[in-house]
């Protein structure tokens, strides 16, 4: 399994989300884990996927407030990509390691949001702006 993949895949999802101002950003994270949640719902471990779909449903409607929920609701994600990747029962059923791919971009989603799901673009204009002032003329102190 190509681990490189998925980690793009994460960054990319990162950067289109950033796009977003918020609390847009954070409304639709909480709802686009929500959907992620319902992906399993036929992969075979029958009301255990009702069960890890309304955990999930939950961590997402408390993540409409906060990032940590949606943040855990990817973890819980995480898990159960990993559970379906050894149950032979993968989220992409033509593609066998889709759910071991998944298990590997969703963590680092999960990590943007547990710091709050900055916006990678102010992020580097601010980096822009402190690197960029370095050579910039200091007003002179006044005493």
């Amino acid at each position: 399994m190509d681990v490189l993949g998925p980690v793009l895949v994460a960054l990319v999802y990162i950067s289109l989300s950033s796009l977003f101002g918020e609390p847009n950003r954070r409304n639709f994270n909480a709802i686009f884990v929500a959907g992620a949640g319902a992906a399993y719902l036929s992969g075979g471990f029958g009301a255990w996927e009702f069960v890890f779909l309304a955990v999930v449903t939950y961590c997402a409607y408390r993540g409409l407030r906060s990032y940590g929920f949606i943040g855990v609701a990817w973890l819980l994600h995480t898990g159960w990509d990993v559970l379906h990747h050894l149950y032979g029962n993968p989220i992409v059923p033509f593609v066998p390691d889709s759910s071991l791919g998944c298990a590997i971009c969703d963590p680092v989603i999960a990590l943007w949001c547990f710091a709050g799901a900055p916006s990678v673009y102010d992020l580097f204009r601010a980096k822009g702006r402190r690197s960029g002032d370095e050579g910039a003329p200091q007003p002179e102190a006044r005493a």
